[in-house]
């Protein structure tokens, strides 16, 4: 089970958007299953030509915090089932909404959480949206959201038998006591060259492709990089060659004077250092705008450093399962950790957007969004009683005309948590 978390700018787009019939063509039967509006009637605001009604009845808290109000009030989690699984029924999905809602926006036992609702419109999924305006006249704190979200989708899995079991250990298989290791060694020769001796064809195949030249001469059979081609070349193409072999599960004889791996703590923490230069750009910045910038290398959902260290969390945890499936468990870590991140990349989509507003002089800021359909006058926009103990709104200004509705949720998206 899967929650993705989004944020929206407009509530009745996106409430059109969930009940019409999708980018693809494949929603349908939109239906509320659950939510809690405080007492707005949602069984009367279920259909398509009720959405304003229900659009204002979500929106109403936010309307009360008048130029308060975040630019992207609407708080979007869609939940996901395993394809694998059969489909839950409306209740069932209607119990995982108010559990999501109850670690995020809508704690249980609290009167003056945020409004939210539970609609499914596909086989496999509810979408939960709410306002992040509390009754009371504060902001839901969405800090951590994601990662609550994950452990609560992961206890519902599990409650469901929806996640596989653990594999089970198993002997890996003894090696034959007539295998020997293969030993390729690369070295420089006293005329300036660079030879590697030793190895199969795929050896000869994996250093030919990392630039040597095949000889078979009175020194007899081998591979050697020029003379004319400087020492820095040299190494250079002796470790890349030596990394290949080594990954292939050759044994590599590497000379230290051509083993980059070894040059210092200069190369050995290479990647530390940059990311350090980053932290020292991101101390000096001095506007959003600068610090925005400063983050870019680290946070960019698919050239930053962090997707890279998801990547290679992810990538051991497979090859520890891959190498040893009794180690299944520590392979797990690896997977967790790298699920943290997505987490973390989730609480973080978006940033680029507010911090270039960090620091902004107040005149130079975008008028705050101020939605809603304001004719209507019913049950469903009644005010909660928490909200005669909300402080009044800075400016009582009319109201802005509901904007077009957005190309979909992940128009104002975020990225997914698992």
């Amino acid at each position: 089970m899967i929650a993705h978390l989004q944020r929206a700018s407009h509530t009745a787009g996106l409430l059109a958007y969930l009940y019409g019939p999708g980018e693809r063509g494949d929603q349908g039967n939109p239906r509320l299953v659950g939510g809690d509006c405080h007492g707005a009637p949602l069984d009367l605001l279920t259909h398509a030509g009720s959405l304003p009604y229900l659009a204002h009845a979500l929106n109403a808290p936010v309307e009360r915090l008048g130029n308060r109000a975040p630019e992207r009030p609407v708080w979007v989690c869609s939940v996901r089932s395993d394809p694998r699984q059969l489909d839950l029924t409306d209740a069932q999905w209607a119990e995982v909404a108010r559990r999501v809602a109850a670690v995020t926006v809508a704690p249980g036992g609290d009167p003056d959480a945020c409004r939210w609702i539970a609609l499914r419109n596909q086989p496999r999924q509810v979408h939960v949206v709410a306002t992040l305006a509390r009754e009371d006249g504060g902001l839901h704190n969405a800090y951590r959201d994601a990662f609550r979200l994950q452990s609560e989708c992961h206890r519902i899995a599990t409650e469901l038998g929806h996640l596989p079991p653990a594999p089970t250990p198993t002997e890996s298989a003894p090696a034959p006591e007539n295998l020997m290791p293969i030993t390729v060694t690369i070295a420089p020769e006293p005329s300036g060259s660079v030879v590697a001796r030793g190895g199969d064809s795929l050896a000869k195949s994996l250093l030919n492709h990392a630039g040597f030249a095949y000889a078979n001469d009175w020194h007899g059979p081998r591979h050697r990089l020029p003379t004319s081609m400087s020492r820095d070349e040299q190494a250079a193409i002796s470790a890349h060659a030596a990394q290949m072999l080594r990954a292939a599960r050759y044994t590599v004889e590497l000379d230290p004077v051509l083993d980059t791996s070894s040059a210092g703590p200069q190369r050995a923490h290479s990647l530390g250092d940059q990311v350090l230069a980053v932290t020292d750009r991101i101390r000096g910045a001095e506007s959003g705008a600068e610090l925005a910038d400063a983050l870019a290398p680290l946070l960019d959902p698919e050239q930053g450093a962090l997707e890279r260290v998801r990547e290679a969390l992810e990538a051991a945890g497979e090859q520890i399962t891959d190498l040893a499936d009794e180690a299944y468990q520590l392979g797990d870590r690896f997977g967790f950790a790298s699920d943290f991140i997505i987490a973390a990349q989730s609480e973080l989509a978006g940033e680029d957007e507010e911090l270039r507003r960090v620091a902004v002089p107040p005149q130079e800021r975008a008028a705050p969004l101020s939605a809603g359909v304001h004719d209507a006058r019913s049950a469903a926009l009644a005010a909660s009683p928490a909200a005669t103990r909300a402080p009044a709104s800075l400016d009582a200004s009319p109201s802005a005309p509901a904007a077009a509705p957005p190309a979909g949720p992940a128009g104002n998206s975020a990225s997914r948590t698992r």
